[in-house]
């Protein structure tokens, strides 16, 4: 089910909100929220784990969900940003 535009725009302050204001402000470091750089940890982890291989969405969100409560759309925004791209064929994985 699709959210209206203003309802996708209610939920993301809503999970914006709901965290800690240091969580959504980018590092100056590296320029990287608490969320990218879990999401790019836990990524790391996977691949290790299976051996170098592509690590398919849903696996990646469930180890995200242990450490960030996160949704699935904030969750593909930041594989957006981070230059995430689907495989050639076009197929979902």
């Amino acid at each position: 089910m699709r959210r209206s535009k203003p309802a996708a725009r209610e939920a993301r302050a809503q999970v914006t909100s709901r965290r800690e204001p240091l969580d959504v402000v980018p590092d100056v470091r590296d320029g990287l929220t608490r969320l990218e750089r879990v999401v790019l940890a836990t990524l790391r982890a996977c691949q290790v784990e299976l051996g170098g291989r592509a690590v398919p969405t849903a696996m990646l969100y469930g180890r995200v969900l242990e450490q960030l409560d996160v949704s699935q759309p904030e969750l593909q925004q930041v594989l957006i940003r981070l230059g995430a791209r689907q495989p050639p064929d076009g197929s979902r994985r």
